[in-house]
């Protein structure tokens, strides 16, 4: 009993020693930054930057900046077997296998579809797929999902679920919906009105997420790990994109001059890097996703990072800030919405990157294609955004 006690208060001495935290006088970071985050952004020069580039073709620098963006994504995932290997820079990903149906159901004006996809030789991706009745072809949109620290649903973040799904499943996408999206479900509310829809799981969202169940404080140790390997997860989440995109493309039912693709939050993010990577996007739309490193990356706000390993690619800021890479999809339709309330993405970061924007869509003639607009409302993506982005899409596609 003498020992059981000694033991007990042991454990609980150890418990208590660990409850504290221990801080040293002397330190080097600070909330999530080292200390010198103002130095490191003052050396962030953006050489590669359209107007800081030597490079003075307006193509030749296009090229040679998403070259650039690739080669910080590192190694892509090893196409499907007997695929050719893809080149993305061009908008032509390899071709993707015929997917496997594993649901499908009518709604009203559209079909519903739930596939299986194999996007590479390592994994498939379950995705969905909305196709509206009538005769085809028809403009598409590939939806991106949002992140939302929400990992349990994916794709189902964008279309209703199929009635092949846990009711669970269900429910946290109406909930979802009625959180971020007032509601409705964009990619429904875009089928209804004539667009092909596809949405499709990112890695570590949905049916891609972990065998113990969704945590996000294990996304950044997985991404970690998966550096490890010489592979970037945020990259592999882009290359699907481009490959889904792909896909989408090949779909008798699918005009595949007319594409587009849209997302709120990290699906803005993917929005506009898909973009600018892939020439099969041919209009873009992003809701509440956008910033320059320097606001992002600084002690001025409560926040310092917004979205970390989600949209990290190794070494690309010593080259290309967002708004720089966003503007390689330049002369492309492309429309942005941020909020004035938005607390993730201040006000002054997304007009600084809104003028590096309208200065390179400038510089080619083509500023009446880029549509940038602070809207007064928090990091959501309404209604009234969701009928924005339609009259844009029905606009340019």
């Amino acid at each position: 009993m003498k020992r059981l006690l000694l033991a007990l208060g042991c454990w609980l001495l150890a418990a208590g020693f660990c409850a504290v935290a221990q801080k040293r006088s002397k330190f080097e970071f600070s909330r999530n930054l080292p200390v010198y985050a103002d130095s490191l952004l003052k050396d962030l020069t953006y050489p590669m930057a359209w107007g800081n580039s030597p490079i003075t073709d307006f193509t030749e620098w296009r090229n040679a900046a998403r070259q650039k963006v690739l080669d910080c994504m590192l190694a892509p995932p090893p196409p499907p077997a007997g695929s050719p290997a893809p080149s993305p820079a061009v908008g032509s990903a390899a071709a993707v296998p015929q997917p496997t149906v594993l649901a499908k159901e009518q709604r009203d004006g559209y079909r519903a579809l739930k596939l299986e996809i194999r996007l590479s030789r390592y994994y498939t991706v379950p995705a969905y797929v909305l196709i509206p009745d009538g005769p085809g072809p028809f403009p598409a949109i590939n939806a991106l999902h949002d992140h939302g620290a929400h990992l349990f649903i994916g794709k189902e973040k964008m279309i209703r679920p199929l009635a092949c799904e846990d009711s669970t499943v269900v429910k946290d996408a109406d909930e979802w919906a009625a959180s971020l999206y007032e509601g409705q479900f964009v990619g429904d509310y875009l089928a209804r009105n004539g667009y092909v829809v596809f949405a499709a799981d990112a890695p570590m969202w949905g049916e891609r997420g972990q065998q113990e169940g969704p945590r996000r404080d294990r996304y950044d140790m997985i991404a970690g790990n998966m550096m490890m390997y010489g592979i970037d997860l945020s990259a592999y989440m882009t290359y699907d994109d481009i490959s889904g995109t792909e896909f989408l493309a090949q779909m008798p039912e699918v005009d595949p001059n007319r594409i587009g693709c849209m997302g709120c939050s990290m699906g803005a993010y993917r929005a506009w890097m898909l973009s600018a990577l892939s020439d099969r996007i041919k209009a873009g739309a992003a809701i509440c996703w956008l910033t320059t490193t320097d606001e992002q990356m600084s002690f001025k706000y409560s926040r310092t990072e917004n979205g970390g390993f989600a949209n990290c690619f190794p070494g690309l800021r010593r080259w290309l800030d967002y708004p720089h890479v966003a503007s390689i999809a330049c002369p492309k339709a492309m429309l942005f919405i941020n909020g004035s309330q938005d607390k993730l993405f201040p006000v002054a970061g997304v007009e600084k990157a809104f003028r590096i924007m309208h200065d390179v869509w400038k510089s080619q003639n083509a500023d009446d294609r880029l549509e940038t607009e602070i809207w007064d409302m928090p990091h959501s993506c309404p209604r009234k955004a969701q009928e924005r982005v339609l009259q844009f899409f029905r606009k340019h596609l």
